[in-house]
């Protein structure tokens, strides 16, 4: 909602200030398809040379996140703090024996289908199935189980980091895209240097909206883009560390419930939830699940 009206605030305020001050579009509307076919052409070779296809699609992917901001809310977390309560309690009255049914088979698994979002949430599951795995197997060391955890999120989130850094050098790159077709549209104007001064203004005119369309899609939509990619991205890896935090709390010996609490804190601020809040949660779950 907000990166909607971040976008139309910045037609208005730039065209409507420009139309204001005595300014006419003609000349940008006239030479924009020619200039946007230089800028976005050469911008989108630059992005393809840069990148891989899986940074490709990832970022393309997640432009979509810029307008539908993380992808976990407020339930979400509550809902990932009960899933690990729950096997955690299994794992603290029945043993680590009593949870391998549950993540060999997460699909098949109660505790697992009660939250349908993070079953389809492929790297969440196998975070849990993994890491749990490793205990089942004997790993109790909470320091060297919390290191491994580390490596895989820092894996994980830096692969989601080019995703945001791919998008920043595109929009890194179009200041001097702009000043590229700009530079070719004063070639084309000086080849034409016998024409009347009112015919040279516009050609002029014309070859620095290449500057300017490549300043503004820089600094208007792709880098604040880029940006919002980074915090959405920082924002979403607190999920998966409130799954990790859990469990080295769990092989520090801290009971299902100390542990959730634990992960509670990891919860970003504005949608954190209350003690209250999950205890109530918390005391919903089935005894059985």
């Amino acid at each position: 909602m907000f990166a909607i009206i971040g976008i139309v605030l910045i037609f208005v305020m730039v065209f409507g200030g420009y139309i204001l001050a005595g300014g006419k579009l003609g000349i940008i509307l006239k030479a924009l398809p020619f200039e946007m076919m230089m800028i976005g052409g050469a911008a989108a070779g630059t992005f393809l040379i840069s990148n891989g296809s899986a940074t490709i699609g990832k970022s393309l992917k997640s432009l979509g996140k810029v307008f539908g901001g993380p992808s976990f809310k407020k339930q979400d977390y509550i809902d990932v703090l009960c899933l690990m309560f729950s096997l955690l309690r299994l794992a603290k009255t029945k043993g680590v024996i009593a949870i391998e049914q549950h993540i060999e088979k997460p699909t098949e698994s109660k505790i697992f289908q009660a939250y349908p979002k993070i079953l389809n949430d492929h790297f969440a599951i196998d975070l849990i199935c993994d890491s749990m795995r490793m205990i089942t197997m004997g790993m109790d060391d909470p320091h060297q189980f919390e290191e491994i955890i580390n490596k895989e999120l820092e894996k994980h989130h830096g692969e989601l980091g080019r995703a945001q850094s791919a998008i920043q050098t595109v929009a890194d790159a179009c200041p001097a895209l702009g000043i590229v077709a700009a530079v070719l549209g004063v070639i084309k104007t000086m080849a034409s240097i016998n024409e009347p001064p009112e015919i040279l203004g516009r050609m002029i005119g014309g070859a620095l909206v290449g500057t300017f369309l490549g300043i503004f899609l820089a600094y208007g939509f792709l880098g604040p883009f880029a940006s919002r990619m980074k915090q959405i991205f920082d924002d979403d890896h607190k999920f998966y560390e409130i799954i990790r935090d859990t469990m080295v709390a769990h092989l520090h010996g801290q009971a299902p419930q100390i542990a959730i609490e634990i992960g509670r804190k990891s919860v970003p601020s504005e949608i954190q939830p209350s003690f209250a809040q999950l205890e109530e949660a918390t005391q919903a779950i089935p005894a059985a699940a």
